[in-house]
């Protein structure tokens, strides 16, 4: 029997047979104190949302004065001050054309919100497409239409019935000594181009990941694949929508993806990192040119979407925050890679690691047993417990081990988690047991 508190429902947990949850008291740039005063590293950011460490001063500092002046007001008919300068901020970072900054509260509704856009933007146009193109082991979010363009998984399965059909391409992922990428990237393409000739009055939009599918796997694709992505949209007139909700601000060695691979989408949904990681705000991005197809009278063509917190002014405050941490932490989040290469090496030559990938502030290995890879691995559970026992807090995607640190720690600290990672997996791999 599990003691977790009476009244909570956690998230992603099978809830019978659970272990109890580990009460965190405190956290202080990379570390996180817990109930009995242990401390441990975190190594992913908390759900990929903390850039620059917990309870950074400048963040909380931002946060307190704002919430002195306005902490809320509804965003329909008025408007504020720390919003504007966010939406300023953003159509200043963000490549080309993106300027139009829609402010909703996390990741799985900022894309949700981009896919109403783009299929409503066709709709004002008075053309019919309808359909969306996405890839295989996409993890988008668990609204409805999240999880529509999102891969059919656990995650999805109870739903499947009430999802509305996308068509998938293949992600064309790839890894260390991956001899095979070009091949797998012509053919994807090669299969998108074939859809858009055959139905060109079809498709209201492809959406991706950029760089990086995060809940998938951490699997990752070159730039290369998305300039080629980027020009089949635009020579066809379809609308390319970027998913950096996690690839944003940073993490890929990038502000942001899109940038990393010179490639400028149509819509861009961002969020985690936006402010920090001390609020949920996220913003859905376009240009002015697709804004300007719901700038009418017609009440038809209006966008109907909103939220009660709509570019609430203490998540603004703490994200205007953040953008001038990002500047000061350029330097650590455009270095990280060559670290993660460094460091990865300490895996070298262990027998279950396999398929290194590497991408900016991300590193990632698939662990490889005689089980079935995906995300209910066993090793999942076992990995988690040693880490917290030798001071770490590692969270595998099933048989992934990954690293995405904040933008905090230092050399030694990384080198730290690989030699921690090694040592769970050697005592893994000597015992010969899974249980």
């Amino acid at each position: 029997m599990n003691n977790f508190h009476p009244n909570i429902w956690f998230p992603f947990t099978i809830q019978k047979g659970a272990p109890e949850p580990i009460k965190v008291t405190k956290g202080d740039g990379i570390w996180l104190e817990l109930e009995d005063g242990h401390r441990i590293m975190d190594c992913i950011s908390s759900w990929w949302v903390n850039l620059y460490g917990h309870a950074h001063p400048q963040i909380v500092e931002a946060i307190s004065r704002q919430a002195q002046q306005l902490e809320q007001v509804i965003f329909a008919d008025f408007t504020h001050e720390p919003a504007e300068q966010v939406a300023e901020k953003l159509a200043e970072l963000l490549p080309g054309q993106l300027n139009r900054v829609f402010f909703s509260d996390d990741g799985s509704t900022a894309v949700e919100v981009g896919m109403k856009m783009a299929f409503q933007y066709w709709q004002n146009k008075e053309d019919g497409r309808k359909t969306f193109i996405c890839f295989e082991g996409a993890y988008h979010g668990d609204t409805f239409g999240a999880m529509s363009a999102g891969a059919r998984s656990i995650f999805t399965e109870v739903f499947n019935e009430l999802l509305f059909d996308v068509e998938f391409l293949p992600y064309p992922d790839t890894w260390e000594g991956d001899n095979n990428i070009e091949q797998k990237e012509q053919a994807v393409i090669e299969k998108l181009k074939k859809l858009l000739t055959n139905h060109p009055e079809k498709y209201a939009g492809v959406m991706i990941e950029p760089l990086v599918q995060g809940a998938g796997g951490m699997r990752m694709c070159r730039e290369e694949f998305l300039q080629k992505l980027g020009k089949v949209c635009s020579n066809y007139n379809t609308l390319l929508l970027f998913d950096e909700v996690m690839t944003g601000f940073g993490r890929t060695g990038s502000t942001f993806a899109c940038d990393r691979a010179n490639v400028e989408p149509d819509i861009i949904c961002l969020a985690k990192g936006l402010t920090g990681g001390f609020l949920p705000l996220s913003v859905t991005v376009c240009s002015n040119d697709i804004y300007q197809t719901f700038n009418s009278t017609d009440p038809i063509k209006a966008f109907w979407h909103g939220h009660s917190y709509t570019a609430n002014p203490l998540g603004c405050a703490a994200a205007i925050a953040s953008f001038e941490l990002l500047q000061a932490h350029e330097e650590v989040f455009k270095n990280m890679e060559q670290w993660h290469r460094e460091y990865m090496t300490i895996l070298d030559g262990h027998p279950m690691v396999k398929y290194r990938r590497i991408t900016g502030t991300i590193a990632a290995a698939t662990i490889g047993t005689d089980e079935e890879n995906g995300y209910l691995h066993s090793i999942t559970d076992i990995i988690k417990k040693q880490s917290i026992k030798k001071g770490f807090l590692m969270r595998p995607l099933g048989n992934v081990l990954y690293f995405m640190p904040p933008y905090c720690t230092t050399k030694e600290q990384l080198k730290a988690m690989y030699e921690g990672a090694e040592e769970i997996l050697s005592e893994i791999n000597k015992s010969g047991s899974m249980n």
